[in-house]
């Protein structure tokens, strides 16, 4: 299974995990033995010659006991000595286990995390936020805590299983009957539980991406929830899947809670039964000592290992629950592992040609995977050139945003092509593609960090001289200075400590820093007053004259200004022209142009130039 080739790489404490687990269990499958002497002949003063097996061995090792309390004493140390050397192997055992295990842990969340990032868009929109958070924590610790107990207690069980079934026939034949009655019940309750709670588990997981989902919603929308005074409503939500993982556990516990008292009777049983046997014979043998009989240490040793066996048999069954559950996670896990993007790095290795920042769209039309099928965008051709600025107005949901979404690859065209400076996105490697495109978006994503540190995201050792220039081109400057750490004025998760227009500018100025060929804004400068929109677009045409810029905007003062401007009604090119054309060739522009500016008069227009 491709999950569990994280394991390869600690192969060997992952083989010495359950070599000291051997070492261990045969501790503690020889400490019965050594009680068995002590009573026997320490205690009860049995002749020592009759001793066979591993009692005749020991007493040979310890040497010929001179009185009772000699045989106690050297037998005692023995016990001793095993048990100290079980509890170092067993410690080992932990730590080779844990070793292995936390590693494996840390490896595929990594590469998991790692995967999730490589996806393209389209696999990502399959899984909730929420349903990803749970898989890359709560389904991992599964299939962690699966592989440990796997190395420690797999072993532990078998060796205790059949161990103690070896020893227990060697004592008496007649105890192994007691354990093909008991062991044959015990298989079919395990089996049962395992039938029934195999699918409570991935429920179990699904209702838990449930309630990460909501709390995930409700952490990053919670001034949203207050300003609708929905809090209550948000609660009563919150309450309804959390019950539901509530119910699906409580389930799964009711199960085990049947279960168990049904195991622990059938091993109460089965002691008394070995008590019953072993005590008869005891009576009946009384007279008749080791070899030929059956005094009172063999039955203590009895009632030890079939304690173990049994106590075995039920860790098994614990133990299945865990290999359950943890199977539930595996396959939760795989099928963020086995998405493989869908956009994947071009195979065609050329030089881009001379020509920078240049875009063209070639009978493109473009339908968002997995949806009805039809297209949001519908045959769009057009040419944009190095150092142009384009500005891009429609209503909502005619397709703004998909269109530049097309250019760094986010989405595939349906079909068409999108070359950028001479080539076909498609025969580009992605990191060549993309680092030649930025792109701003109206919601501003900023990190728990300090300012300067949110604008250096976006280049790798840029110097804060770098950082500061692009601050200043972002209008950003002043606020940020103006704050008593400055640069170093921490931000808190999501940008919470910062206006709309604040953040937009951060987010701004961390593009600019890339000094990239192609710069877009996606309804990037909404939170921002005319006035600094018009000092932002001032500075960008003085400074960034050779980069090529698309600007969506809602706001015909935005785009005004651009060498063009793209109006796209459902999904369609209406017409791509300067404002000054536009003006009087294009009802729709003219329509939006007179509902924003007219009214107010063509000063507060051309203010923004």
């Amino acid at each position: 299974m491709r999950i569990f080739k994280y394991l390869k790489k600690y192969w060997i404490q992952a083989i010495l995990a359950p070599l000291s687990m051997v070492m261990e269990v045969l501790m503690d499958l020889f400490l019965p033995i050594l009680m068995t002497i002590i009573v026997n002949i320490g205690i009860l003063g049995a002749d020592p010659k009759g001793a066979t097996g591993l009692s005749a061995l020991v007493l040979k090792i310890v040497g010929e006991p001179t009185q009772t309390m000699d045989i106690i004493i050297r037998v005692g140390i023995v016990m001793i000595c095993a048990t100290f050397i079980g509890g170092c192997f067993g410690v080992l055992s932990g730590v080779f286990t844990n070793i292995a295990a936390q590693n494996y842990g840390d490896d595929l969340r990594r590469d998991t995390f790692k995967h999730i990032m490589e996806l393209s868009f389209e696999q990502t929109d399959q899984f909730t936020t929420g349903s990803l958070v749970t898989r890359i924590t709560n389904d991992i610790t599964q299939v962690q805590n699966m592989v440990s107990m796997s190395m420690r207690m797999v072993i532990r069980t078998l060796m205790q299983f059949i161990g103690g079934i070896f020893f227990l026939t060697m004592i008496g034949t007649d105890f192994g009957v007691i354990l093909m009655i008991a062991l044959p019940i015990l298989l079919i309750i395990i089996i049962l539980f395992l039938v029934k709670a195999s699918p409570m588990f991935g429920r179990i997981q699904k209702r838990i991406d449930n309630v990460n989902s909501v709390v995930q919603e409700n952490v990053t929308g919670a001034r949203v929830v207050k300003a609708y005074v929905r809090e209550d409503y948000e609660i009563k939500r919150f309450a309804t899947v959390n019950n539901e993982l509530y119910e699906e556990n409580y389930r799964v516990f009711k199960l085990m809670a049947l279960i168990s008292p049904l195991m622990s009777l059938i091993t109460s049983v089965a002691m008394i039964s070995v008590m019953y046997i072993g005590g008869t014979k005891v009576i009946h043998d009384f007279n008749d000592a080791m070899p030929n009989g059956m005094i009172a240490g063999d039955v203590i040793a009895s009632t030890t290992y079939i304690t173990m066996i049994i106590n075995g048999f039920m860790m098994l069954a614990m133990m299945f629950q865990s290999v359950v559950r943890g199977a539930a996670s595996i396959k939760r896990l795989n099928q963020v592992l086995d998405s493989n993007p869908v956009i994947v790095d071009g195979k065609v290795a050329q030089p881009s040609e001379e020509r920078i920042g240049t875009i063209e769209f070639k009978n493109v039309s473009f339908a968002y995977p997995n949806s009805s099928g039809e297209n949001v965008l519908v045959d769009l051709n057009f040419k944009i050139e190095p150092g142009e600025s384009i500005g891009i107005l429609g209503s909502t949901g005619c397709g703004k945003s998909t269109l530049v979404h097309l250019i760094p690859r986010f989405y595939d065209v349906t079909s068409g092509e999108v070359w950028v400076d001479g080539r076909n996105v498609k025969e580009y490697p992605l990191d060549e593609l993309r680092h030649k495109v930025a792109m701003v978006l109206q919601k501003s994503e900023l990190y728990s960090g300090t300012i300067e540190e949110n604008i250096a995201w976006g280049k790798e050792n840029s110097t804060l001289e770098e950082i500061q220039e692009a601050a200043k081109i972002a209008q950003a400057d002043d606020f940020i200075s103006s704050f008593e750490d400055g640069y170093q004025t921490m931000v808190t998760e999501k940008g919470s400590s910062l206006s709309g227009g604040q953040k937009q500018r951060v987010s701004i100025a961390r593009a600019l820093l890339r000094k990239p060929k192609i710069l877009i804004f996606d309804d990037s400068t909404s939170a921002l007053d005319l006035a600094t929109e018009a000092k932002l677009y001032e500075e960008l045409s003085a400074k960034m004259d050779d980069t090529t810029k698309i600007i969506i905007a809602q706001r015909v003062a935005s785009v005004k200004n651009a060498d063009k401007i793209m109006i796209l009604n459902e999904g369609k090119i209406v017409a791509f022209a300067p404002h000054d054309e536009l003006i009087k060739t294009c009802p729709i522009y003219i329509d939006i142009y007179n509902s924003q500016l007219k009214k107010e008069g063509d000063e507060d227009g051309n203010s923004n130039k």
